[in-house]
């Protein structure tokens, strides 16, 4: 379970929930809640809970530029670092905005530098074009879709593949061997980042995690869902309880009713 998913709780509610629920582990999502920039805070958390860390996304958010420095590519070694101390296979990253020129210039080659640093995972995530009514901007670089670049290892988020509009399972199938990490989340194809508890879209979310499953994919499958309408602490935990529902019936349906965590 992606920490993100329990917002607006913090990060210490979110290992509690995923705790609760019986999820096998967290990404953090690094932001501005002091908790989720502390190594030492997390490890507490996931030995209190028994709950792992399993991927750290690093803080690329419009509201997280400042986090863990300004330095785009000093907020990725701390997120390696992290990853390393805290036992996670993965680091989560957005491909820079255009307007981090520098950063967007070097991203490509500077990712594929530090994937061969380490064991760490620098798994890049698909994103869409930025719309306003019947306008649409292109505000990343060197662009939304990773794939168009030869990264070593790619995340794929299905809410994001609905607002892009993109056909999520061709995505997939682009993405091939070096797909390292999946963000199970729906969407409409609105052009609204939506996050909607899978199953609750259009995105073809059963039939990913299926596919999954069936061609022994090693990375993990995180739910990233969007609670914040929730009315009470009962009603996201509802949410989240559908969630990992849902994903491990399609993980286990896929590997022929064999139980699947990751």
């Amino acid at each position: 379970m992606s920490t993100a998913s329990a917002y607006p709780e913090n990060t210490a509610s979110a290992f509690a929930i995923a705790a609760k629920l019986g999820y096998d582990g967290v990404e953090v999502m690094v932001w501005t809640d002091p908790v989720s920039q502390d190594i030492d805070a997390l490890r507490r958390l996931s030995d209190r809970y028994g709950v792992p860390v399993l991927a750290i996304h690093a803080p690329c958010l419009l509201v997280t530029q400042r986090v863990w420095s300004t330095d785009p590519w000093r907020k990725l070694l701390r997120a390696r670092d992290a990853a390393h101390r805290l036992g996670a296979s993965t680091v989560v990253v957005h491909p820079p905005f255009r307007w981090q020129r520098g950063y967007a210039r070097d991203f490509v080659s500077g990712i594929g530098r530090m994937a061969h640093e380490t064991d760490v995972r620098f798994a890049v995530e698909n994103m869409y074009p930025w719309r306003y009514r019947d306008r649409e901007m292109a505000a990343y670089a060197p662009g939304w879709d990773p794939t168009d670049e030869d990264y070593r290892h790619f995340t794929l988020d299905l809410s994001h593949a609905a607002t892009s509009r993109t056909d999520a399972l061709a995505m997939a199938a682009r993405m091939g061997d070096r797909l390292g990490h999946v963000h199970i989340g729906d969407g409409s194809g609105s052009g609204r980042d939506e996050h909607l508890v899978p199953g609750r879209g259009t995105q073809p979310c059963g039939a990913l995690l299926r596919g999954l499953a069936a061609t022994g994919y090693d990375g993990h499958v995180v739910v990233e869902v969007n609670t914040r309408r929730a009315m009470s602490a009962a009603e996201r935990e509802a949410d989240l309880a559908e969630a990992l529902a849902f994903t491990r019936m399609h993980l286990r349906a896929g590997a022929g009713g064999r139980d699947v965590r990751r």
